[in-house]
């Protein structure tokens, strides 16, 4: 009798960082599956970890290290890979750890399969290219119900305190073409919402030679896409076109992530940003009138050196000002390699974490007040998972609600009546 034996070989995936590393681990994990692979939950033992890195502050590399650490302790055996900007920027720390068998950097990740099963000393793969490699969530990728589609990677701006044009390289896209076939794609496999990222997108045609409102518009013509979402875009780069074009699809959702980093125009002008806090304003008042009732999200930078008081209250004005919602505050923090690191008057860690108390505590007030103001409003929610008898989804301003119903599904978009908030997070009830 001829017995024959199958090879069920497990990998795990753990993403750190952005919503482009979400799509890139993606595409990875669909790799893996066309391989034979069996995924399974990070925190499981498995053949293959695969830790997709960021390092965009401190708190993401020391995340980074902790769970090369966890990784080890829950596989002794098995082959632990570290792919992404941290790898692309630290390799030769990360090779004096325990347990790592392979260091991937951003160019290199998508050619994991060439290098999991060689023998070799040479663990540190880091080549740089210009090359664009394409990414999206798939199946692979397990529990969203929101895909998300790269449609750039890199950044030609040289903002004095980033790292990641070191880690990414120059600024690259995708065609229209190409993008418009994966997203029909995505569709085609059950995914209703599309969420387009790359490191500064709004910098799409000025390296593609294709407009960014040509692409939003033939993929509102994909029939199955229901909701369509921006990821983060530079303010200098939101026009009123784009404006009118993601208005005009009726399927862009009511929400925007417009980086502020600072209040200050001196703060500004030394970080290298491409705006004032005037044309920052005027950016949102262009959004706001298109789009009325949208949330807004900000990323700030409190404790960049030399910082002043006055100039952090600058700061804290303007968010009080504007209609912004959603806020992501980070304390400085010094990447080598950057202007920023070598700047003299350091702000102390304690200065740092206090204002980042202040702003944090301003912004749950501003999202408070912004979720309250949706109760009695009817919205279609799209649900994304069911947790302590709850359905649990994100209104088109990217409010998290919670559902009390039996007949929810999961990647189900259902309208729903808005009943009350609880320290901004909506309950409701189906709209009947």
């Amino acid at each position: 009798m001829l017995v024959i034996f199958t090879m069920d070989k497990t990998v795990s995936f753990h993403t750190l960082g952005c919503r482009l590393n979400f799509s890139e681990t993606g595409s990875i994990a669909d790799g893996f599956l066309k391989r034979g692979y069996r995924i399974v939950e990070f925190g499981k033992p498995s053949d293959v970890t695969f830790l997709n890195t960021c390092t965009v502050t401190d708190g993401a590399d020391s995340s980074c290290r902790n769970l090369i650490r966890k990784a080890h302790k829950l596989s002794p055996g098995g082959k632990i890979v570290v792919a992404g900007c941290y790898a692309q920027m630290e390799s030769e720390k990360i090779q004096k750890m325990q347990g790592v068998d392979l260091i991937l950097g951003n160019s290199e990740k998508y050619r994991v399969f060439d290098y999991l099963d060689e023998d070799d000393d040479n663990m540190i793969k880091i080549d740089q290219t210009n090359e664009f490699w394409g990414a999206y969530t798939t199946p692979g990728d397990m529990g969203h119900t929101r895909a998300f589609l790269k449609i750039q990677d890199g950044c030609n701006y040289v903002c004095s305190f980033c790292i990641i044009p070191f880690a990414r390289g120059r600024s690259r896209t995708i065609s229209v073409a190409n993008a418009t076939k994966n997203a029909r794609e995505l569709v085609n496999i059950g995914y209703k919402e599309i969420v387009l990222t790359g490191v500064n997108i709004g910098e799409y045609e000025s390296q593609s030679g294709e407009r960014l409102e040509t692409l939003i518009e033939e993929l509102a013509k994909i029939e199955g896409l229901k909701r369509l979402r921006l990821s983060s875009v530079e303010p200098n780069t939101i026009t009123k076109s784009l404006l009118k074009t993601l208005k005009a699809t009726k399927i862009y959702q009511d929400h925007f992530h417009i980086p502020l980093q600072s209040g200050d125009d001196g703060i500004l002008k030394s970080m290298r940003r491409k705006y004032t806090v005037e044309q920052y304003r005027q950016t949102i008042e262009l959004i706001k009138n298109e789009f009325p009732n949208c949330g807004i999200g900000a990323d700030v930078i409190v404790g960049y050196p030399g910082e002043t008081e006055e100039q952090f209250q600058n700061t804290y004005k303007l968010l009080d000002e504007l209609p912004i919602t959603h806020f992501h505050v980070f304390p400085f923090s010094k990447r080598k390699g950057t202007t920023a690191a070598k700047l003299d008057d350091q702000i102390t860690q304690a200065e740092k974490k206090r204002r980042v108390s202040l702003l944090n505590e301003l912004g749950d007030k501003k999202l408070e007040k912004f979720a309250r103001s949706f109760v009695g409003s009817n919205q279609n929610v799209l649900f994304e998972q069911k947790k302590e008898n709850y359905w649990i989804g994100q209104t088109p301003q990217f409010l998290k609600i919670k559902v009390r119903d039996d007949k929810l599904q999961k990647n189900q978009i259902a309208q729903i009546k808005i009943l009350e908030s609880q320290n901004s997070a909506l309950l409701g009830a189906i709209h009947l």
